[in-house]
């Protein structure tokens, strides 16, 4: 799990383990200083979002953990990045969650209501399947959390987008802890924990397949918020969000819900459907690839076919004509032959 912890309004700083998909909008409400909150390789990460950094004229550092903290020990661990006594509260979000960043309502709403703590909540068709949100619908006070139930008792559940005061930082101890069921509860036991709706989309896209529909949303979002950022063109179906700097050959068909990062080169012919193409990728002539995420700096082969979510980790190449259905292929592979059926390639 990641956290993102942002302090808004003045001086404005923040944390963050994985993922930079919120980043821009943390920017939009003044955010100047993300700090990730990881346990592997942090210099991977830093050099990564080296050139986000610039671009956004924003801080990106590390609190790197040497033993993994839960979704609560990483606030312990930055404490004194987040607690400098100006009593401001600071973001603190999971990365593996993709939605509507609405910053500015959450900044206000709990200046409003004067608690400790506030979450958002998105509201979910079969609620049986997560922790339920117990909350007071005219004042959005939280009652109680229930895990998994097997009654109806409400349908919102958390979000992973959190705004909390510098006291939280009090009940959180430096060692493995869940934000979700030790902190939070006894904030709610005391009256001092307040939930928002979410609006719009929310898509959990911490596995693959889920992945793949958050990106659709996200697309979608775009669409209607900002649409001149999305690819026109004869060579593209539905919604399709292309860099700058990549190069889209003759004849290709791209679309719908593709995403095709930096410096990728997509050569004549190719066909891509509900695909995240990373950076530095080369897909050659003819290539087909739907339903699967190509990893950084990665070749697909002439007439390669790569479908069923495929995923291929970083440097992987996948050699002229072959087949994948469903495979899984670790970093720094090359793919020979087929692979007919899901199946990890160690």
């Amino acid at each position: 799990m990641a956290t993102v912890v942002d302090r808004p309004w003045h001086r404005r700083k923040g944390v963050r383990q994985t993922w930079f998909g919120s980043i821009e909008a943390l920017k939009e409400v003044g955010v100047t200083e993300v700090v990730l909150a990881i346990n592997y390789r942090p210099e991977v990460m830093i050099n990564f979002l080296k050139d986000f950094e610039d671009k956004l004229g924003i801080t990106i550092t590390c609190s790197q953990e040497t033993e993994p903290l839960g979704t609560a020990g990483p606030l312990a661990l930055a404490r004194d990045k987040l607690a400098d006594g100006s009593g401001e509260p600071f973001f603190v979000l999971n990365s593996d969650v993709i939605s509507e960043y609405p910053f500015a309502e959450l900044i206000e709403f709990h200046k409003s209501h004067g608690g400790e703590a506030t979450i958002m909540v998105t509201k979910v068709d079969e609620p049986s399947k997560y922790g339920v949100v117990v909350m007071e619908e005219a004042t959005g006070r939280v009652d109680r959390f229930v895990e998994k139930p097997k009654i109806f008792v409400g349908n919102k559940i958390n979000a992973g987008i959190y705004l909390l005061n510098p006291s939280v930082l009090d009940r959180i101890e430096l060692r493995p802890t869940s934000i979700e069921k030790e902190v939070f509860p006894q904030i709610a036991a005391d009256q001092k924990l307040y939930a928002m709706v979410l609006p719009g989309f929310w898509m959990d896209v911490g596995q693959p397949r889920d992945y793949i529909t958050g990106l659709r949303l996200y697309l979608d979002s775009i669409r209607k918020k900002s649409a001149a950022r999305l690819a026109t063109g004869a060579h593209v179906a539905g919604n399709v969000l292309v860099h700058e700097s990549a190069k889209i050959g003759e004849g290709c068909l791209i679309g719908p819900d593709v995403a095709i990062g930096p410096g990728c080169i997509v050569e004549d012919g190719v066909r891509l459907s509900c695909c995240t193409v990373m950076r530095g990728v080369r897909i050659k002539k003819h290539a087909c690839i739907s339903n699967s995420i190509i990893g950084w700096h990665s070749t697909v082969g002439q007439w390669a076919r790569i479908e069923n979510m495929t995923i291929l980790g970083e440097d992987v190449h996948v050699c002229d004509e072959v087949y994948s259905n469903g495979g899984v292929v670790l970093p720094h592979k090359e793919i020979k032959s087929s692979i007919l059926k899901p199946e990890i390639v160690m």
